[in-house]
């Protein structure tokens, strides 16, 4: 905010005239030198008075987005505890702050006011909170600016604690600076300039004279060059003037109080008297003028811009040219803000000049405060509220529409980016906040409905989407928070009456059919997507606008739907897009809808249609017999969930069934597209068109596979027409057999090309990403020598069509240096052995935890693993290292073709062959049988399940150091169900910690601990610095092994209070550090997966008024 780009060439030269006007030192200043003792003497007091803000805005609104950030401000009324900053400091929206003082003293402090339009506020504290520090106030003297005045900036420049910067000021009247084009930016106003280089951390600080008088306020700065900008303080003491009487000086309690300012919704600029003259400005009016300013006035005030709707829409036009404003000559922003002030809800009458003609016209003023907004409506993470005026002038749209300051989640599944105005919900017009919400209170979970949108990018076509409710309860129910002037908080409410349906947690069951389906807002064309970056840092946790995984800003890199990165698998939803900008699954259905007009006859019609279409003939291709069985896979992870380092929020790819029955249906996918439980997944289909919901049932710990089932009731008259692949598990492929890869365009359409294998055993070797993710080991996958790119997957058929591998998506990280990386994703076929196996056993039955499944409780497998990281070596380089001629033999006897030892790479930290096992040891066999393949471990593995006397452990022979060796390891029984558990603590998203984290082979001493996984921009652990990839063992001195522990712990710390935090980060590092617990923003829940009800249920363990606890 402090910064400021450059500025256009043109602007330059216009003012280049004006800045020479503006350079003549006053006479007066000349016998006034000040010594090196006098500016001793005065920033010795200053410097007292000067603190450092340590702001934390707690969500995104109007201009500003959530986020932590220091500045600058100082003390101007001590004995009412008064701080003067700037407006971008305060910020519009809620936000929580604290003040150091130079000895170290620190206090909160709470916003009291923000200035609409110019760039000051105020923060209140309690004096009396400072207990060791002599100081006084610094004093407001504007009338003491002039051209050639030497000044000290005194602040927290560029994060040192006390910075003092030389100047002189050069303009008193440069335009206000231009920071940004969708956020704050002065105007109306006059800016100082002086070179004194301040940067970032400097905004607040005050700009003084050698008298220690504040002459001005530091606002902001040029990036290409040391000029910084100044704020005129004679607005400043007036609004601190009408502060001091809503501050009881007794009992320094603060009162809200009104501070009058008007408004006629136009900006105005000063142009020199050669720019009026060429808008056509009169010789006499400008004589006119001349006579009744000052001599040392060089201009007069031009109607810059208009915003639609305000009191000068349609009255003033930019180039009009200001002379008269209620009957008195005004060419200084100064003199016209006051008489508007002091005008609110009256008229006032503007004589100007339009292309050298004459005109009067009569204004009424109107309150800026009315047009500023002090509420917004937090929902699904996403925020809304009425457009404010300072958004209305950027963007040319009238005040108080509704605005979407965090797209958040639901809105960002849906594509409607930031700064977006919504124009229709569900079908109905929205005017007002209050319009939506009525809308919002009538729907359930899980209800998808029309959303029309205008964006000021593209401000004359509205567009249309699909906003999906939110089926599991990802985030708090609807909220509506208000600004409370009086204790510098946002008062919080429920949005919903009490009966909404949205407030139940059940689950609406989403059923389509062509015959029934109808969409009130007829034709939804949904554009070629607005929303495409995708960032991991995006939001909003309970109104939390992005989200980290480290210290470090992480973009999405190549995975963020960057089409131009080959090796991207996360397309952008424009390219899924047919030519007219209508998403392609979504308008056939919509197109096949309009064409019904009888529902019976047509949905029979159209079922006949599509049976024609996947008839399968005894001589069909492959792609005929596979079209029926594919499906289009498009899965959302909630931003207040990502747990597991999930490294996107947006995934698309190609799944295939595997069953299809009455009660259920399953697709298998790979899991760089279903990567976590969390996540909310829809399913189109080829066979049919039609989007249903889909929910994750099992993600295999070890390969590269998850299953997600679906309701074959949803799809209507076309559940005849989608039925299952025939899986082919053996015999193996071999190297040269020729295959037919399957799968599906972006529009839906089978696509096949006949290929042949190249590699049927290749082992990845996949490394370990900066944010430890789930990544494929000890996996063989299958290589082809032609495919169709990496964002491809399908699946690996015979000439019948019967699947004989999935081909599935990886992830990975390419790195550079030591610093630079990004992902990459690379696609590779997947055996279908595996998944056919854990099939068998979810449809006839296994022995595990039992997970509801459509309305039905199933048994889910359990996977018996060894949680060691294999990868082989070849048996000439094993030879080398010592092994033996008779091993080698038998290993090649075992397996001719591959040729290979496995040895270990790593045990998981935790795991039961952690000890036994070093890295470097090489497997020779298993129960006196050879290894020679990862296979040949899970299929020990499996045995172990089958002997009922086993003690789950394999007996290996291992070859170390030069030693045979026979060893006793245990094994691990995982689940397929993944992370079920998360939670929130001041913003940070805790886990317990996952494979991938295990997988690195370190956990914490002291019991291990609760793992970071994410944190929240606008949290405290934002503004304290607890940032993710590091495990909590300890707060407040007692152990946090785990989640139940952590919980117990952290119930019983109170709102603001310090809290000591033991962290252990990945490398090993230990740290400590506070931070300040905040319930009123950030309450403490948690997510947990119940498979009894399959719903993830959300659970407030502490807020602010401890009603809600955990039993």
């Amino acid at each position: 905010m402090e910064s400021l780009g450059s500025e256009g060439v043109l602007a330059g030269m216009e003012t280049s005239m004006k800045e020479e006007l503006c350079m003549e030192i006053d006479p007066s200043f000349k016998e006034n030198l000040a010594t090196a003792d006098d500016w001793r003497r005065a920033l010795n007091k200053v410097v007292l008075a000067v603190v450092v803000l340590r702001t934390t805005a707690c969500r995104a609104f109007d201009t500003e987005s959530a986020g932590a950030s220091y500045a600058t401000g100082f003390v101007v009324d001590k004995r009412r505890g008064i701080i003067l900053t700037n407006r971008h400091v305060v910020k519009p929206g809620p936000v929580v702050a604290e003040a150091m003082f130079v000895n170290r003293e620190e206090i909160p402090v709470y916003p009291i006011y923000r200035d609409p339009v110019h760039d000051f506020g105020f923060f209140h504290y309690d004096p009396c909170a400072i207990q060791f520090l002599s100081y006084e106030e610094i004093p407001l003297a504007p009338e003491a600016a002039c051209v050639g005045l030497e000044i000290r900036v005194v602040g927290n420049d560029s994060g040192e604690k006390v910075s003092i910067l030389a100047g002189t000021l050069a303009r008193l009247d440069r335009d206000a600076p231009h920071y940004k084009k969708d956020g704050y930016n002065d105007f109306n106003t006059f800016y100082m300039q002086a070179a004194s280089g301040t940067k970032g951390g400097s905004s607040g600080s005050p700009v003084i004279d050698w008298q220690g008088r504040a002459v001005a306020l530091n606002a902001g700065s040029k990036t290409s060059s040391a000029s910084a900008f100044f704020l005129p303080l004679e607005r400043v003491v007036r609004a601190l003037k009408f502060l001091q009487q809503g501050i009881d000086s007794t009992t320094n309690k603060w009162k809200a109080v009104t501070i009058p300012r008007g408004t006629l919704q136009a900006t105005f600029l000063h142009k020199g008297f050669d720019e009026t003259r060429r808008l056509g400005l009169r010789g006499e009016t400008e004589q006119l003028v001349r006579h009744a300013s000052p001599p040392e006035e060089t201009g007069m005030l031009v109607v810059d811009s208009v915003v639609p709707g305000g009191p000068a829409h349609k009255l003033l036009e930019p180039g009009d040219v200001l002379f008269h404003l209620n009957g008195e000559v005004t060419t200084q922003f100064l003199r016209m803000e006051s008489l508007l002030d002091d005008s609110v809800d009256h008229n006032v009458q503007l004589q100007i000049e339009r292309g050298g003609k004459p005109l009067t016209v009569e204004l009424l003023v109107q309150d800026l405060h009315s047009i500023t907004p002090d509420y917004f409506l937090e929902v699904s993470g996403t925020v809304i509220h009425p457009l404010s005026y300072q958004q209305a002038r950027n963007f040319r749209f009238h005040c108080g529409l509704v605005y979407v300051a965090e797209q958040g989640y639901m809105l960002f599944r849906a594509g409607v980016p930031r700064h977006a105005i919504i124009k229709k919900f569900a079908g109905e017009d929205i005017s007002s906040v209050d319009d939506f919400i009525s809308v919002l209170s009538k729907l359930s979970r899980g209800a998808r409905v029309p959303l029309e949108y205008i964006s000021h990018t593209d401000r004359h076509r509205r567009k249309s989407v699909l906003v999906t409710v939110d089926r599991h309860e990802w985030y708090a129910p609807p909220q509506i928070y208000t600004r409370n002037d009086s204790s510098g908080l946002w008062n919080v409410k429920s949005a919903l009456p009490l009966n909404s349906p949205l407030l139940s947690s059940a689950i609406n069951p989403i059923k389509q059919d062509l015959a029934s389906t109808t969409i009130s807002s007829g034709t939804i064309s949904v554009s070629p997507m607005e929303q495409t970056h995708l960032h991991i840092n995006q939001d909003p946790l309970d109104g939390v606008t992005s989200m980290e995984t480290s210290c470090e800003h992480i973009a999405d890199g190549p995975h963020c739907e960057d089409e131009s990165d080959a090796g991207s698998k996360k397309r952008r939803l424009g390219e899924d897009t047919s030519s007219d900008g209508s998403m392609l699954p979504d308008s056939l259905h919509e197109q096949v809808e309009e064409r019904l007009e009888d529902s019976g006859t047509a949905t029979d019609a159209v079922l006949r249609d599509y049976q024609g279409g996947v008839a399968v003939a005894a001589n069909a291709s492959p792609e005929c017999v596979l079209e029926p069985t594919l499906v289009m896979f498009e899965v959302h992870v909630p931003t207040s969930c990502m747990v597991d380092c999930v490294h996107s929020q947006h995934f698309f790819g190609t799944g295939v069934i595997i069953h299809h029955s009455q009660n259920m249906g399953l697709v298998a996918v790979d899991k760089n597209t279903v990567a976590v439980s969390v996540s909310d997944v829809m399913l189109s289909f080829a066979a049919y068109p039609i989007e249903i919901p889909g929910e994750v049932v099992f993600l295999h710990p070890v390969h590269n596979f998850a299953l997600v089932a679906y309701d074959p009731s949803s799809l209507g008259a076309g559940v005849s027409v989608v039925r299952a692949a025939e899986l082919l598990p053996e015999p193996a492929l071999c190297r040269g057999d020729s295959v037919y890869l399957v799968g599906l365009s972006r529009s839906l359409q089978a696509t096949s090309r006949k290929s042949f294998v190249t590699n049927p055993c290749a082992a990845l070797n996949i490394g370990s990403a900066d944010c430890p993710r789930y990544r494929a080991t000890n996996m063989e996958v299958i290589e082809l020598d032609t495919d169709f790119g990496s964002t491809f997957s399908g699946v690996i058929a015979d000439e019948q069509g019967r699947v004989q591998a999935i081909w599935g998506s990886f992830s990975t990280q390419l790195k550079y240096g030591c610093s630079s990386s990004e992902d990459h994703q690379f696609v590779r076929g997947i055996p279908i052995y595996t998944i056919s196996k854990i099939l068998d056993k979810i449809v006839y039955g296994a022995e595990g935890p039992t997970l509801l499944i459509n309305g039905v409780k199933r048994p889910m497998p359990l996977v018996r693993i060894l949680e060691v990281e294999l990868y082989p070596t070849l048996l000439s380089k094993a030879r080398s290292f010592g092994l033996t001629d008779s091993w080698i033999q038998a290993l090649v006897k075992k397996d001719p073709i591959r040729r290979q030892v496995l040895r270990v790479k790593g045990c998981f930290a935790g795991s039961k062959a952690e000890g036994l096992l070093e890295q470097g040891d090489m497997v020779l066999a298993i129960n006196k049988e050879p290894v020679t393949c990862f296979r040949d471990i899970e299929d020990a593995c499996q045995e172990l399940d089958r002997c009922n006397d086993s003690d789950e452990k394999l007996k290996m022979t291992i070859f170390r150091q030069g030693r045979e060796m026979e060893l006793l390891v245990g094994t691990d029984v995982r689940d397929g169900i993944g992370t079920t558990r998360v939670m929130n603590w001041c913003g940070s998203i805790v886990q317990d910690p996952h494979p991938a984290v295990r997988a690195l082979g370190f956990l914490p001493e002291e019991g291990h601990g609760v793992y970071v996984a994410r944190w929240c921009h606008g949290s405290p652990v934002n503004r304290y610095g607890l940032y993710a990839l590091q495990w909590i063992v300890e707060v407040n001195g007692k152990p946090t092994p785990d989640l139940d522990a952590f919980v117990t712990v952290t119930k019983e710390i109170e709102h603001g209070e310090f809290v000591r935090v033991r962290t252990i980060h990945l490398n090993g590092k230990p740290r400590v550090l506070t931070l300040k617990q905040d319930l009123h923003y950030w309450p403490t829940w948690e997510l947990r997966f119940d498979p009894e009800t399959a719903v993830w249920c959300r659970k407030t363990i502490k807020a602010l008024d401890s009603s809600t606890a955990l039993s």
